[in-house]
């Protein structure tokens, strides 16, 4: 009889002639003697190869199938075998059988998940062996990039993908009225290819597709190449209609957490599409290049947003009037405040002067009245937003849970940071928090630094310390959407380099958001208000902004707003909004879009993190360029859109129109008392015969003055004990306020404008410098 086991058959059996060629592999033993006697006895030719070397040996002499052994006395994973085999082209179709001993279920269920064809039991009968080779010899099992469709998710393999494609393209122009082709890619394929191997992109593209499906949009057909990347044709549809579709699907997927080879993750996903009208005749490989170089650009931003491709975006692509726009914008935003004043104050000169001598209007006086109504209402909503801080939202006296894990990201251009970096990290591992608080130092810079040395000796020391540079980033939002998919918080607190949050900062901002908010807002200190004057001017600036502005507005209109640094988001909301890298204030532009969402952002006064402030006045004056500026694209971006949605209630669309409308206007309204009193010096002979003593001109003025005393008074009543006991600092910011810094934050307001009509958009860093701080 027969041993059933793998050994040799019973003798006097006749030698059988050769069915094929076999390749063993396993660790040179009596095992795998065993199984060679086996399989030659039962009509195959065997060769042999070691893990390790499985590759190289089929390249040598390519086999018909392969038989592994399971080597896990030898310290060998039958897995990893599994993996070598199939990460290599020469491996990748080759039948693989694994033969085990004393496998459970679990481990062959992962064999075959990770490749295998096959499964035997080193316990089987050699007959039953040499069939189930022959089996697969007969009916060589085909990859499913093979495959018209793959069987289980129904996706196109990369070729019939391209073949569809393909068809679409060479249909009469009448019958290709309009079309999308996307390519999706994942930001994170690469750390999970390193941790999982390369199979892992077939899963993800998976995943991906399943999300397409679900949401029954207008994708007509999907396919996968191997790099993982999901293709998608939506033939027939307009581009706003495909835009649209896809940026509900990538949203959707940044807020799904997937298991991917039996880890849970979250995966960014980086949209290309192009249209098909734009593709190059019949050539559909150049439509796919240019859906990827597309991916490419969404791959730096990482903010959820599909991109259209542009022929800049080849290496090879012309770059046309480059050389004139290189000469001319410069010039232009060299001479930008006196176009500002030129436009803002001469033209309407000359407007008021034409129409009083030709047509006879007295524009000019209407105007006035329209000027000081207009500064009239601003001061008024600034008494109003001083009153309101009195009764600003309260914190929650406790959690409504127990403190979960948290994560805190540090943005970082770490060239900036060098002096201050190392500080606010410990700083920062110094929080008293009850649970897991990791700390991410997400950063990019263009060379390496010493001081990163510095920091990989302090995440070796503490392993809450989690350094992740990313490459090729530009901005800040391009460092907190690659951090994102990494924390493991259920809340992240996101901050500049330079904040120290208060010791209890992440206990009171959990104790806002286990009571129902998704976003809080915290409370911005000035740290170096010794440093200069400028300095000492924005911290009692921050105390207006910080301790009454944001806290009046929030309770007046019913919205908080992120302000960049010391905001606290629930994970889940953050990895579906991110933050738009194109926005100059990415932190306004995702407010907006959160709340649109139905998101509740609350602002809370003593949720306190401490900052560095400019020191010199060029400085300021970029840092306040690029906020205006961004406030400006949020306001072109946001408000008509919020003004007509459903999502928000009138009171909160009245805060909106005051916020991101009045707010752009004001200073252009302001510089219109200019060109009246030039005007009206005109009409009269000169300025000595103007009657500057009109009662009504006279209250007005001091009523829009007594604003700025009020907010001061408001400032110091609520600051922080701190800055509280230095009196003086509120005086001095009130007298500058009046007569230099408000007019310095409407001439950057003007010239903003300007600059992102010249599509000026570049991001200027606020230097950094260590300083002494406040005693506190």
């Amino acid at each position: 009889m027969p041993r059933n086991s793998l050994g040799c058959p019973p003798t006097g059996t006749a030698p059988l002639e050769s069915h094929g060629h076999v390749l063993a592999v396993g660790t040179p033993g009596p095992r795998r003697d065993q199984l060679t006697r086996t399989l030659e006895a039962t009509g195959y030719e065997v060769t042999h190869a070691v893990p390790g070397g499985v590759n190289r040996q089929v390249r040598q002499a390519p086999p018909d199938v392969i038989v592994a052994l399971d080597d896990v006395g030898q310290g060998i994973e039958g897995i990893e075998v599994v993996r070598e085999i199939r990460t290599a082209p020469e491996g990748h179709a080759l039948p693989l059988l694994m033969v085990t001993a004393g496998r459970e279920p679990a481990d062959v269920a992962d064999l075959l998940r990770h490749g295998a064809d096959d499964c035997l039991p080193e316990a089987s009968d050699p007959v039953e062996l040499s069939a189930r080779i022959a089996a697969k010899l007969h009916r060589v099992p085909v990859p499913v990039e093979r495959l018209l469709l793959d069987p289980r998710t129904g996706l196109y393999s990369a070729p019939h993908f391209r073949a569809e494609l393909d068809r679409e393209l060479r249909r009469p122009g009448a019958g290709r009225r309009d079309g999308v082709l996307a390519v999706v890619g994942v930001a994170e394929m690469a750390a999970l290819e390193e941790r999982l191997g390369v199979r892992v992109r077939r899963e993800v593209a998976e995943r991906l597709a399943g999300v397409a499906e679900r949401l029954g949009n207008v994708c007509d057909r999907l396919g996968w190449d191997d790099d993982g990347h999901l293709l998608v044709l939506m033939p027939g549809v307009e581009e706003e209609a495909a835009r649209r579709a896809l940026q509900e699907f990538a949203t959707t997927v940044a807020g799904t957490r997937f298991v991917v080879a039996d880890e849970n993750v979250r995966l960014t996903p980086a949209v290309g599409w192009i249209p098909l009208a734009d593709s190059d005749g019949h050539d559909d490989g150049q439509a796919v290049e240019k859906a990827a170089d597309a991916v490419a650009e969404a791959l730096r931003h990482r903010d959820l947003r599909p991109v259209r491709y542009q022929s800049w975006m080849r290496a090879s692509a012309p770059h046309r009037h480059r050389r004139a726009r290189a000469v001319v914008r410069p010039l232009l935003l060299a001479l930008s405040p006196l176009l500002a004043l030129l436009i803002g104050a001469g033209v309407p000169f000359v407007l008021y002067e034409q129409a009083y001598e030709v047509l006879g209007w007295d524009i000019a006086s209407v105007v006035y009245w329209v000027v000081v109504a207009g500064l009239v209402l601003s001061a008024s909503l600034i008494l109003v937003e001083c009153l309101f801080s009195l009764d600003a939202s309260q914190r929650p006296a406790a959690p409504a849970h127990r403190y979960p894990p948290a994560s805190a990201v540090i943005a970082a251009y770490l060239p900036n940071e060098a002096a201050t970096i190392v500080d606010t990290v410990e700083s920062f591992l110094r929080l008293d928090y009850p649970n897991d608080l990791e700390i991410v130092l997400a950063y990019n810079t263009p060379h390496p630094l010493p001081v990163e040395d510095t920091l990989r000796e302090i995440a070796r020391r503490d392993r809450r310390l989690v350094l992740l540079p990313v490459p090729g980033s530009t901005s800040k939002a391009q460092n907190i959407n690659a951090a994102v998919t990494r924390v493991r918080g259920e809340f992240v607190g996101i901050f500049d380099a330079d904040h120290h949050p208060a010791p209890l900062a992440f206990r009171h901002a959990w104790d806002w958001l286990s009571n129902g908010y998704d976003v809080v807002q915290g409370h911005c200190v000035i740290r170096n208000g010794d440093g200069s004057w400028v300095a000492r001017q924005v911290a009692i600036e921050f105390e207006t902004i910080y301790a009454v502005s944001h806290p009046g507005r929030a309770r007046m209109y019913g919205f908080g707003i992120f302000g960049g640094s010391n905001g606290f988001w629930r994970t889940d909301l953050l990895a579906r909004t991110r933050m738009h890298g194109s926005m100059l204030t990415e932190d306004i532009d995702s407010t907006l879009r959160a709340l649109t969402e139905g998101a509740r952002i609350a602002v809370d006064r003593t949720l306190i993190s401490r900052e560095l402030a400019p020191t010199l006045l060029k400085p300021l004056w970029n840092q306040r360029s690029r906020w205006a500026q961004g406030w400006l694209q949020v306001s072109l971006k946001h408000l008509w859109q919020a003004l007509r949605s459903p999502s928000f209630t009138r009171r909160q669309k009245a805060g909106l129109f005051a916020l991101l409308g009045w707010r752009e206007v004001q200073p252009w309204l302001s510089l219109q008392i200019l060109p009246i009193l030039l005007h009206s010096a005109w009409r009269a002979g000169g300025a000595d015969s103007i009657d500057w003593a009109v009662p009504a001109c006279l209250l007005a003025a001091a009523f829009t003055l007594s604003a700025g005393l009020v907010q001061t008074a408001f400032a110091w009543r609520l600051a922080v004990p701190e800055l509280r006991c230095r009196r003086g600092w509120f005086w001095r910011y009130l007298l500058v306020s009046t007569f230099f810094y408000t007019h310095f934050k409407n001439m950057v307001a003007r010239q903003s404008h300007l600059k992102e009509l010249l599509g000026d958009r570049r991001w200027r860093v606020t230097p950094r410098i260590a300083a002494k701080a406040v005693s506190r």
